[in-house]
């Protein structure tokens, strides 16, 4: 009877060692199948981060060379310019060098200005004001030489004009400009009937290469 007993208890202690021993197998496994799926996720992310980084930086390159692509202003007999070439449309994060200042059209940045009669008191990143006009948006901008009442009223004028936004340019060569995409005029003062004819042609015009795109929802200073 000693003799079984100690068989049994052998032969248990013999099984319980067995189980530890597949037990710590199993674990080695699990740790090493994490692991491996660890070093592969993280291999495709920073694989995948580099490849958009790469595409991105490419293409901003590319942009900030000649964003506007090869074209030049014809003036109308209306006073109006019209961009005549083709205005490039690709989202980049780079600074975009302009044919123009202010621009009317070209690679810009993928977040939009306000434009929802959005009047701005500082100076604006022209790669978002340009995302503006691509939505329909007429921009309307002054520097130093500007009178203050023609300032005022023209800002009355935007505040109640959805598809418009108004900013100081210190750069531009006149003292009040207007923009749209592809189009552009001096005005003389906030009186000059020009103003309401360029607003009634190209506020959300023709020229609006994506009509109805959203003016609000996006950047505001």
């Amino acid at each position: 009877m000693g003799s079984a007993n100690k068989g049994s208890t052998a032969r248990k202690a013999r099984i319980e060692e067995m189980r530890r021993a597949e037990q710590a197998r199993e674990r080695r496994n699990r740790i090493l199948t994490i692991a491996a799926s660890v070093v592969i996720v993280t291999g495709l992310v920073v694989g995948g981060v580099v490849l958009v980084r790469s595409q991105d930086d490419k293409g901003s390159d590319t942009a900030a060379s000649d964003s506007s692509g090869k074209g030049k202003f014809v003036t109308g007999k209306d006073g109006v310019k019209t961009w005549e070439g083709k205005l490039s449309r690709n989202h980049v994060s780079k600074a975009v060098k302009y044919a123009s200042e202010p621009p009317v059209g070209g690679d810009h940045n993928q977040v939009w200005m306000n434009c929802n009669g959005d009047v701005y008191t500082e100076q604006l990143d022209n790669t978002n004001a340009v995302h503006s006009l691509e939505h329909g948006a007429v921009w309307v901008t002054y520097n130093a030489d500007a009178k203050k009442a023609d300032i005022d009223v023209l800002a009355a004028k935007v505040k109640k004009t959805p598809y418009t936004l108004m900013s100081p340019m210190d750069d531009q060569k006149d003292p009040i400009m207007l923009s749209a995409w592809g189009h552009q005029r001096t005005v003389t003062g906030a009186s000059d009937p020009n103003v309401d004819k360029f607003f009634e042609k190209f506020v959300q015009g023709e020229q609006t290469p994506e009509p109805g795109a959203a003016c609000t929802n996006g950047l505001s200073k």
